[in-house]
Formats: C-alpha cells, structure tokens, sequence
C-alpha cells in the first residue's frame, strides 16, 4: 500500500499538546494611542516555525509570531506570541519529516495562535488583529532553498 510504511504502519499525527510559551502585549503610548485615528496604523506581522525532536517520535514544535502596529516612527502596540505544540509523528517516510514538522505541524497551531494575538490585542484597547492565512508550505519552501543557497556558498 502506499500509504504505509517499511514496518505496515499507517502515517499517523497526534497532538499530544498545545502551550503558550511567551506571550507579550505592549501598548507604550497607553492611554493616548487608544484615541480616534485619521488612518490605520501600518502592521508588520513576522512568522517562523522551529521543531526540535524529543524522542524518536515526539517533537517540539514552536510557531513564533510578532506584530508591531506603527503609526509614522511611533509604535502603537507590539505582541509577540511563542505558541508551541508537541506532536507525536509516526509512520512516515524520512523523506517526509521536515514537510510535515514545518508545514503541516504550524498549519494545526496557526488558528490557536491567530486567535490568541486577536485576544491579546482587543484585551489591549484595540481591534483584534486577525492575522491572515499563512502559506506554512511556500514559507517552508523559501526557507529550504535559502538553507541549500546559504550551503552552496560555504563549500
């Protein structure tokens, strides 16, 4: 079948848990920068996604993300989430790890996450922060060819 393995298992993911490692929520200009605004204050929103195994198949998975809302040189308000997740991964090839520990694993954390930092940043006086869908397998992509250019470079 194709589906399984060398030993007949059946691929399987497991969620064993989910934890806040850090949050942060940072409203410097409180209470000034709850007032009215002439226009929406830029947001710059940044990702990344590390795995660090804990047995042969139980793995860390931890999805960093950090918003800062600025208005001109000002910052309006900075949140930082460490959202992680350990998951139990079983039954598939070598080949398909990485894939599914920086595609897959994220894509299941990702709307914990995304509601979290909307909570966070309503709690803070502001709208929430609905953080739009993330591509986990472009992001994974881009990385893996900067990783094997950075390779390249060395040797």
């Amino acid at each position: 079948m194709a589906n399984e393995n060398s030993t007949g298992a059946s691929p399987s993911l497991n969620i064993l848990a989910q934890y806040i490692k850090d949050l942060s929520f940072e409203n410097p200009g409180a209470p000034l920068s709850l007032q009215a605004r002439d226009r929406a204050p830029s947001i710059n929103i940044n990702v990344n996604v590390n795995a660090n195994p804990l047995s042969e198949t139980d793995f860390d998975v931890v999805l960093t993300l950090t918003a800062e809302a600025r208005d001109g040189d000002k910052v309006v308000f900075a949140t930082e989430l460490v959202y992680g997740g350990v998951f139990r991964i079983e039954g598939f090839p070598q080949e398909h790890m990485l894939p599914v520990l920086f595609i897959e694993c994220p894509r299941l954390l990702f709307p914990f996450a995304r509601q979290i930092i909307a909570d966070a940043t309503r709690n803070g006086g502001f709208p929430p922060l609905m953080i739009d869908p993330i591509d986990f397998a472009q992001m994974f992509t881009q990385r893996f060819a900067e990783e094997q250019a950075a390779n390249g470079q060395v040797n």
